[in-house]
């Protein structure tokens, strides 16, 4: 197929562009460029792309494509609260107008990176299915439940979309992200000996490597379209449905001579999900994630080391929310996050 990528110089758009051309596809990119320079190590090869503002996009840039994978999207909870508008505008409304465009070109597949976030304040008990009430507790989640109904109104015969609801990403990709759960504590573990955890620990994450998400999108991508069409899908394992303090703790025997430190002083999240994943495994007869929450924790500790992490990167660089102040700051980003010319 010829796939489209937006967020291709994302954090998991780095890791999945390399997967999706291994599995024989061609991938265009697309990605507005904000995060592109976040990189630790060799800079990746990335694909041949657009380099647009999602707000902005028009037919031209899904003329001519089979799939869409959609990735781009301000990606965190604080991202979402520092500017709720600006959240919806690209989260929300530029999504399903790329949709609207992708199924007015023929495209037939959307595969769109919702998360398990939509859950929010689901508790710890029993798992949590995809028919489960979404509580979205953020911005950012609100942004995705929105967008997955508007999905739902636009899939006939000819579109299929797909809602791909990833759990917390992990995992080094060559456009870290330090503000993610296990990539954040591994690298305090590595800068500072300490596990720093500011939460009481209690709050239970699923978690799921990038490569596993890159395999699940490429799996989903040429799935028999009875399996997939206009359905929600789970993305992770239950191994690593894991608590806060857990991850901690894994993160501890990962990086020798460093302890686990819980101050406690953003109290309970309210975030708090264990998540059930069978639902794309029956879909997808054969897959299953290949990585752990400790497998990821060395990873992420042997590439900090091999590639030089220092603090100041950890804390600016790699971290989305420090990267536009930075950018806003400078001048070289308008109040709305688009470059100015």
């Amino acid at each position: 197929m010829r796939v489209l990528l937006t967020g291709h110089q994302g954090y998991l758009g780095t890791v999945m562009a390399p997967v999706l051309a291994a599995a024989g596809h061609e991938v265009v990119g697309l990605d507005s460029g904000l995060f592109a320079d976040c990189v630790l190590g060799p800079r990746p090869d990335d694909p041949q792309g657009h380099r647009v503002d999602l707000r902005d996009v028009t037919a031209e840039h899904v003329a001519g494509v089979d799939a869409v994978i959609h990735l781009a999207a301000l990606s965190n909870d604080p991202l979402g609260s520092l500017a709720p508008e600006l959240t919806y505008d690209i989260n929300h409304h530029a999504s399903v107008h790329l949709a609207r465009l992708a199924r007015e070109a023929g495209v037939g597949r959307f595969l769109y990176a919702s998360t398990c976030s939509v859950y929010g304040a689901a508790g710890g008990g029993d798992l949590v299915g995809e028919d489960a009430p979404l509580r979205p507790v953020t911005p950012y989640a609100e942004s995705k439940v929105r967008v997955e109904d508007d999905l739902h109104e636009l899939a006939d015969d000819d579109f299929t979309p797909v809602y791909m609801r990833n759990a917390t990403a992990f995992g080094f990709s060559p456009r870290l992200r330090a503000d993610i759960v296990l990539n954040n504590l591994v690298g305090h573990a590595l800068l500072t000996s300490e596990v720093l955890v500011m939460s009481d620990g209690t709050p239970w994450r699923p978690l799921v490597h990038a490569a596993d998400i890159a395999r699940a999108f490429t799996a989903a991508l040429t799935a028999p379209r009875e399996a997939v069409h206009d359905r929600a899908f789970n993305i992770g394992s239950e191994t690593n449905n894991v608590t806060v303090a857990e991850i901690a703790e894994q993160v501890a025997e990962a990086v020798p001579g460093s302890k686990v430190v819980i101050t406690g002083e953003t109290g309970a999240d309210p975030r708090s999900y264990r998540v059930d994943f069978s639902r794309f495994r029956a879909a997808i007869p054969g897959f299953d994630c290949e990585w752990t929450v400790k497998r990821g924790a060395l990873e992420l500790a042997d590439a900090y080391r091999a590639h030089g992490l220092t603090q100041e990167a950890f804390q600016q660089r790699f971290t989305r929310l420090a990267v536009l102040r930075a950018a806003s700051d400078a001048g070289t980003v308008d109040d709305t996050l688009r470059w100015r010319r």
